[in-house]
């Protein structure tokens, strides 16, 4: 299992070419073996600064892999030919988009969207690549009359081969078992967002660099490991301090448990 940093926790300072290059040397620096490229601004838009051929020898230049992306579900669906092309010049297998936020938090959006997975997954699987979902809170209400959540609709109802970036800070906030979720979903979690959940006074709950939270991290890095996960990537929404600074601590920390 190898550890990457997702460039969302960086996405202040990538917004130029010059930053994306001083984003990637620091993670390699740091020990990072690869890095998710999601809001990264200087590769965004009809006429990026950075675009894939780029970012490819860039990535190269600084001995990292791009283990694993965000992309609008839009484009997926209406341009899904161009999405092949700039994952397979990145050198990346596992496209993920970073939810379903426009459903209402009901069925017909989730519907929506498996109908529209089973045509990504199509195209993607006959040249290698992955199609993949980010969770957050909300997936894990329940269907109106049903015991089912609508994540388990996803996962049951959406093809066999669909992948699942599980945030490990977004299902311990909606109240499950993260090591469960993980051997519930072995095979189908190839990446998975590592990020650490503390109680701070006068704030309640927020995002914390992974180990200095209240997360069981022995019993999360043993499930990840049993259910066939080969990326752990730290991933912080939010930062209390520097970002580079919490990306380090957290890169320590797995470092030194993965390892051992």
């Amino acid at each position: 299992m190898q550890i990457g940093a997702q460039l969302y926790t960086l996405r202040d300072y990538v917004t130029t070419e010059a930053g994306f290059i001083d984003a990637l040397a620091r993670c390699k620096a740091m020990g990072y073996a690869g890095v998710q490229i999601s809001a990264v601004g200087c590769m965004n838009g009809e006429n990026p600064e950075v675009d894939a051929k780029r970012a490819r020898t860039l990535l190269d230049d600084h001995g990292l892999i791009c283990c694993a992306t965000h992309r609008p579900l839009g484009g997926l669906i209406e341009n899904v030919q161009f999405e092949i092309d700039f994952h397979l010049t990145l050198g990346c297998s596992v496209v993920g988009i970073s939810g379903v936020f426009d459903s209402g938090d009901e069925m017909p959006g989730y519907e929506s969207f498996v109908n529209s997975a089973f045509k990504i997954s199509d195209a993607f699987r006959p040249v290698g690549l992955k199609f993949a979902y980010h969770n957050h809170s909300h997936e894990f209400i329940r269907e109106p009359n049903s015991k089912q959540t609508f994540f388990d609709y996803i996962a049951t109802a959406g093809p066999k081969d669909l992948q699942f970036i599980l945030d490990t800070y977004w299902v311990v906030n909606a109240g499950v078992d993260c090591a469960d979720m993980m051997r519930n979903l072995r095979g189908r979690i190839d990446v998975v967002h590592a990020k650490d959940r503390e109680v701070v006074s006068k704030s309640g709950p927020v995002m914390a660099p992974v180990g200095e939270g209240l997360m069981n991290w022995d019993a999360i890095l043993l499930a990840a490991s049993e259910s066939g996960t080969r990326w752990m990537v730290v991933e912080q929404d939010v930062c209390l301090r520097d970002p580079f600074d919490c990306l380090r601590s957290s890169y320590d920390f797995l470092a030194a448990r993965i390892s051992g």
